[in-house]
């Protein structure tokens, strides 16, 4: 039935076509291909709204197909209806293969630029509506994430540690700044904190060792390719609560700073503070890290053009003394493209969500699950 359906579509018979494929769809609907060519003769025939019903018969046998949603796309379009079809362009394209078949590369290129400009639609809409309520600050920064999740230009990131995952803190990629009174004081001591790098850094004694370390037997899923890396190291001044000697003689400012922080004191586990330096070309993966207890502070310090850090959908670049706090339990990696060295103070803190007597619980069960005497990850 549908092979003669074929003949009288190639013989111009576009009405004989249509009546025989809607037998063939009725008696086989899970044939997407008849659904796919009865759309088209529907609209050779002018009826749009025909069309559309056969395309969604398409889409029942294939949801994410990118033909059946760049037909209904374009069907809606036709049809007047501006909004969905700028949407279901943007599905489409969601499912757009790498090669896209040379038949179809001008109705992709059209579908890129009509879901284009229904996004710019969209987004100044939204602007508008957003701009329209006084908001503080903080509020403003998350009302523009939500409307760029809208938008679909971000998506949401959550808490996934590696070990420890203490429930109902705050999700945030980065911290605000108000809740950590400290990093004022962490910048004003930039200059020192630089001078403490230099020290350390041309000592006979210092330590500079991989960032990552692990032994050949233990499975890898983040750190293959830096695991014992000279592209990625480390000076450690105060490591899973001991403190480097060789190295932290050098360093009086951060030493004399660390104890004002909110770093926590676990044993075996923290406190934390180290230098981290970055190669030139050298690239950190997306990763997580292992306890949503603790947030992490970066304080630049040595900063080349170009180097930039991702957390979740938010992208920021490094400035020499503008700190900022970040869950390192969300995806995050970091890139430097130059040709010299990126330097960062890197020191943990304690979730703010955490009450005083939470903290010392969560102090004491991470520190029990280690055997006696061993150390913590």
């Amino acid at each position: 039935m549908e092979a003669e359906a074929d003949r009288a579509a190639i013989r111009g018979d576009a009405a004989a076509a249509r009546r025989l494929l809607m037998r063939a769809t009725a008696l086989d609907p899970g044939r997407g291909e008849a659904w796919l060519k009865l759309t088209a003769m529907c609209r050779r025939l002018g009826d749009v709204e025909a069309a559309l019903a056969a395309v969604s018969g398409a889409l029942r046998v294939e949801p994410l197909g990118f033909l059946p949603l760049l037909l209904k796309a374009s069907l809606l379009e036709q049809a007047g209806r501006k909004e969905e079809s700028g949407e279901t362009y943007g599905h489409a394209l969601a499912q757009q293969p790498d090669e896209v078949p040379a038949e179809l590369r001008v109705m992709a290129g059209h579908a890129r630029r009509v879901h284009d400009d229904f996004l710019a639609a969209r987004a100044a809409r939204l602007e508008r509506a957003g701009d329209a309520i006084a908001v503080g600050p903080r509020e403003r920064a998350r009302l523009d994430r939500f409307r760029t999740n809208i938008l679909r230009k971000t998506r949401p990131f959550h808490s996934d540690p590696t070990f420890f995952h203490y429930p109902g803190l705050r999700e945030r990629e980065f911290h605000d700044r108000e809740d950590f009174p400290w990093l004022a004081e962490l910048e004003a001591a930039t200059p020192a904190i630089i001078g403490d790098f230099e020290r350390v850094m041309h000592a006979e004694r210092a330590e500079l060792v991989p960032y990552i370390q692990y032994p050949d037997d233990v499975p890898l899923r983040q750190w293959a390719a830096l695991n014992r890396s000279r592209d990625w190291t480390a000076i450690h001044l105060v490591r899973n609560g001991e403190t480097i000697a060789a190295n932290a003689r050098h360093c009086p400012m951060v030493m004399e700073l660390l104890p004002r922080l909110g770093s926590p004191v676990i044993s075996g586990r923290g406190p934390n503070a180290m230098f981290s330096l970055l190669a030139p070309g050298a690239h950190i993966p997306p990763h997580t890290g292992v306890a949503n207890t603790r947030l992490v502070c970066h304080l630049p310090l040595i900063v080349p053009p170009g180097c930039w850090f991702r957390v979740g959908a938010e992208t920021r670049a490094w400035q020499s003394g503008k700190a900022w706090i970040f869950d390192d339990t969300i995806e995050h990696e970091a890139l430097n493209p130059s040709d010299t060295l990126r330097v960062i103070l890197i020191i943990d803190t304690w979730h703010p969500d955490l009450s005083a007597s939470e903290r010392a619980a969560v102090a004491a069960i991470m520190a029990a699950t280690d055997p006696e005497g061993a150390e913590g990850p």
